[in-house]
């Protein structure tokens, strides 16, 4: 599979996790990144609006709550 380099905006933390991780960790980061996005643009007929939900969800999943996005979004400015 031919790649090209892209260059995305992370948070921190996400951004420390790549670093420290292993060529072989950060590879296979680069496969799901791809894979995910992939997914994303697959579906255009997808409403917007649906897709951030479906993040909201799987965010929240992962333990982000309203409070912590808030805190970090404050943290940017």
């Amino acid at each position: 599979m031919e790649t090209t380099a892209i260059t995305i905006e992370v948070d921190a933390e996400a951004a420390s996790v790549y670093n420290a991780a292993s060529p072989e960790e950060q590879r296979k980061m680069q496969l799901l990144l791809s894979l995910r996005l992939r997914n994303l643009t697959l579906k255009p007929h997808r409403p917007l609006r649906e897709i951030m939900d479906e993040m909201a969800a799987e965010a929240a999943a992962n333990g982000l709550t309203p409070e912590i996005l808030e805190s970090i979004l404050k943290d940017e400015a």
